[in-house]
């Protein structure tokens, strides 16, 4: 296994830098790099530029619009991607619906949907969590039931994100009710959000933004030539899905960028006798993250090597998303920790502005509480650390 990078890569890495120095939008960076609140058409103006370079989906083969990089080309584009201050691209379509139609799809579902997806005509959410099963995820009650060259889904979803903006959904829907086994009997279907009978209501969350929803199906009627893969295997499609997204959830790139900005925070910050980055105890805070940032990229780059060799991952994604949100959760914490009361100053009730709201003292600060807020998520999305566990054991010890 070899973790250095070659002198090919290093000539790859300046030119993602030449390019980002280029083409990346000053105002986008800047709201990046201050933590404001992005709106779909900050997200999209970013997807069309890499859609223009043929960026967006570096993982996909070649033949569907991919960049034939290889696994360490991708993993430096992910990490000078979040170092510059780029946006992200919107995981739903490119990461996790797209490949599951290049894997499972026929070939129709991929002429039709995979260009939209790198375009960005199509901007995607997912169904899958429901009141009751979020991370017991195979306990889901929507029902698909067929009816001629349709099916009818009735049902609702949970934690929709961005559903008040997206023109698709791919949803896990059960079209066997009788099947012996809870995972068995599920679809996977593709729906239009246009679709008569589809209702999207806001969830406000606590750091004052609305990006999750609830989703309701009232007979809705779905094309049957949009089930994906074989009727009543959507579980498959699934895990294979929640594999993609639990990897791409260990965003190196970010975490080194938001530690450098914890640093500015605490240098400017006052501390008993000077600046709070020089109290010993709070040093000691930052390099405690430092070092578990380090393990992650180390276990990231092992990763990385191994699918170089051709081995496919086992316990490794559900590794990398333990770590990487329990980082991501204490680095907003100690932002929070260093502008103590100058962190909360947004308006709820201003849901078209977000946190982007005027700020009470620096400038810095005014969006740390709702990011804090926001952070709490990501230890439950993509399955919950406590099943991620439960995951490692068995895939590692046979539990």
């Amino acid at each position: 296994m070899e973790l250095a990078f070659t002198q090919e890569e290093k000539a790859f890495r300046e030119e993602l830098r030449g390019f980002l120095r280029d083409h990346l939008p000053a105002e986008l960076r800047d709201k990046v790099l201050n933590g404001k609140h992005l709106k779909k058409e900050d997200f999209l103006r970013w997807h069309r530029i890499l859609h223009q370079r043929g960026w967006v989906a570096p993982h996909w083969p070649v033949e569907h619009g991919g960049t034939g990089w290889s696994p360490v080309q991708r993993h430096i584009f992910a990490e000078e991607i979040a170092e510059a201050g780029a946006p992200p691209v919107i995981a739903f379509g490119p990461t996790m619906c797209g490949p599951v139609i290049i894997r499972f799809g026929d070939e129709r579902q991929k002429s039709y949907f995979l260009p939209r997806i790198l375009s960005g005509e199509h901007f995607w959410c997912q169904g899958f969590s429901e009141p009751g099963a979020g991370s017991d995820l195979a306990s889901l009650r929507t029902r698909a039931e067929r009816d001629g060259d349709h099916y009818v889904i009735n049902g609702q979803k949970t934690w929709t994100t961005a559903a008040q903006f997206a023109d698709w959904i791919f949803v896990l829907a059960r079209t066997d009710p009788t099947a012996k086994k809870k995972q068995e009997g599920i679809s996977f279907l593709l729906v239009d959000m246009k679709t008569p009978g589809i209702t999207v209501r806001p969830i406000v969350t606590l750091d004052g933004g609305a990006e999750i929803n609830e989703t309701f199906f009232d007979n809705v009627r779905v094309p049957v030539e949009n089930l994906v893969g074989e009727e009543n295997k959507g579980w498959t499609c699934a895990k294979f899905l929640l594999g993609n997204e639990r990897i791409g959830i260990a965003r190196i790139g970010l975490y080194k960028r938001e530690i450098k900005r914890l640093k500015r925070i605490a240098a400017a910050e006052p501390g008993d006798t000077g600046p709070l980055i020089a109290s010993p105890r709070f040093r000691d805070k930052i390099a405690e993250i430092e070092i578990d940032l380090m393990a992650l990229e180390m276990t990231n780059l092992r990763l990385i090597a191994s699918l170089r060799d051709g081995r496919q991952p086992k316990a490794e994604p559900s590794i990398l998303k333990i770590k990487a949100s329990e980082i991501q959760q204490r680095i907003a914490e100690l932002m929070m920790e260093a502008v103590g009361p100058y962190a909360a100053p947004f308006q709820p009730e201003a849901l078209e502005e977000g946190w982007n709201g005027e700020p009470i003292g620096p400038d810095y600060a005014s969006a740390l509480a709702p990011t804090y807020f926001n952070a709490r998520k990501v230890s439950i999305f993509g399955g919950s650390n406590e099943i991620q566990k439960n995951i490692v054991a068995k895939a590692t010890l046979g539990l």
